[in-house]
């Protein structure tokens, strides 16, 4: 038996015999899919239903919500019952979630599916906080590190099922049906099943490695820790330039994430590429998250080798400037699937290769005291950094059309360099 402190609350904790292979794979393939059904497919499903691209960017950018105030509510997810049972419990409402959306998805009534949507980003966000801290808690310092990998993995895996393969599975359904509702209703009674079947496998596989007691598990040593947490991260030299590099960074992609489904969905006549439902599913969940993936993987290599000073400019250019494809393919328009296709994946692969950079700067800016929670506020900062700029995407991309969109995107990409540039200058290494 050890011990394992979190925000002041002491957790009793014996290490499991079981296998990591059993759980570990399943834990954080069942971390990515809601994650991905509520923040992509939910796109995908308002579009083909008829929603407005700025009703759809609005209401879906708000999805994004749960993971920026997780922080708030995670320290009870220590001190209340243990983190297997928040693990069960938030799968097994993930599975009625994905079950009622599958009865609510009618093209005339949205908000009864928003609503159901909002309820599975909460417990996908605290599934999130479990899934994290059961890692630490069950697996040594050398199992974290060997396991860290086979995590990242599955999460990838999970990205291409929940953004590929489940778009591709609608869109045949509805060619084949016709009917666009009972199509996506089919689809995600599918993601209701498949979650149910993992929750039972971790009911039966994930270990209890945590008690129900806490040495010190007050309310009020929670809140003074929570509020040590919040205090020491705001005393970070640099933290408004630190806040700003996270929330600005990314601004390009955070513009036009939610408006790429749409403009590969719209018809040609209303400037978009005019493709279906199932290639939309494999051009942009499939081929661009493979590149996606290739581009993170050679840009960790990359930055090991040169550090993250030196990283940050190319990393910044490769993240920004790729997402002149899509003003190329606003204006050109082109039929021919393998251009939309190799456009699509050199943003991806910038995107993967720059976002390394962010990454490593928010496990930089935590180092300290209170490492993990700072960078769990950091990670606050990332989801807002991509809800603030989608909610008014599509509203300004209605406002100006496609073309006139997409030069906006190419104009914040200054904002990236102007918080590189300063954000380097206080970078060592």
């Amino acid at each position: 038996m050890i011990t394992v402190k979190s925000f002041n609350i002491t957790i009793p904790v014996q290490r499991s015999s079981k296998s990591p292979w059993f759980w570990i794979p399943t834990l954080y393939f069942a971390e990515g899919i809601p994650y991905f059904i509520v923040n992509v497919i939910s796109v995908t499903m308002f579009k083909r239903l008829g929603m407005s691209n700025g009703d759809l960017a609005m209401y879906t950018s708000l999805l994004y919500l749960p993971w920026v105030i997780k922080p708030l509510w995670s320290p009870f997810v220590d001190l209340i019952r243990t983190k297997r049972w928040w693990i069960l419990g938030m799968q097994a409402l993930c599975t009625a979630g994905f079950a009622a959306l599958a009865l609510s998805v009618s093209p005339d009534v949205f908000g009864l599916s928003l609503v159901i949507f909002y309820v599975i980003a909460f417990a996908s966000a605290t599934h999130d906080i479990a899934a994290d801290g059961f890692y630490m808690l069950a697996l040594d310092e050398k199992q974290q590190s060997v396991f860290v990998g086979i995590r990242s993995t599955f999460y990838r895996i999970a990205s291409v099922f929940g953004q590929g393969v489940i778009v591709v599975l609608a869109g045949l359904l509805e060619e084949r049906s016709g009917n666009i509702p009972r199509a996506w209703s089919i689809t995600l009674l599918v993601c209701a099943v498949l979650f149910a079947l993992i929750t039972l496998w971790h009911w039966r596989f994930l270990p209890k490695v945590e008690t129900e007691d806490r040495a010190d598990g007050s309310m009020q040593a929670v809140f003074r820790g929570f509020l040590e947490t919040w205090k020491t991260f705001f005393q970070k030299p640099g933290v408004w330039l630190a806040i700003l590099f996270m929330l600005l960074y990314r601004l390009p992609e955070a513009l036009s994430v939610k408006m790429l489904t749409p403009f590969l969905l719209d018809p040609a006549d209303q400037g978009g590429l005019g493709l279906s439902t199932a290639q939309s599913g494999l051009v942009y969940g499939t081929v661009g998250v493979i590149a996606l993936t290739v581009g993170g993987i050679l840009g960790g290599l990359y930055a090991a080798r040169k550090g993250l000073k030196e990283s940050m400019w190319p990393m910044s250019m490769a993240l920004a400037l790729p997402c002149a494809v899509y003003l190329f393919l606003a204006a050109a328009q082109p039929s021919q699937l393998w251009i939309i296709y190799l456009c699509v994946a050199l943003d991806q692969f910038g995107y993967g290769f720059g976002f390394t950079a962010y990454m490593l700067y928010m496990m930089r800016f935590s180092e300290g005291e209170f490492k993990t929670s700072h960078y769990a506020i950091c990670t606050a900062f990332m989801a807002l950094s991509m809800m603030l700029p989608g909610f008014f995407a599509g509203w300004m991309q209605e406002a100006v059309g496609y073309v006139g969109f997409f030069i906006i995107v190419m104009v914040c990409c200054l904002a990236t360099v102007c918080v590189t540039f300063f954000a380097r200058r206080r970078c060592s290494s």
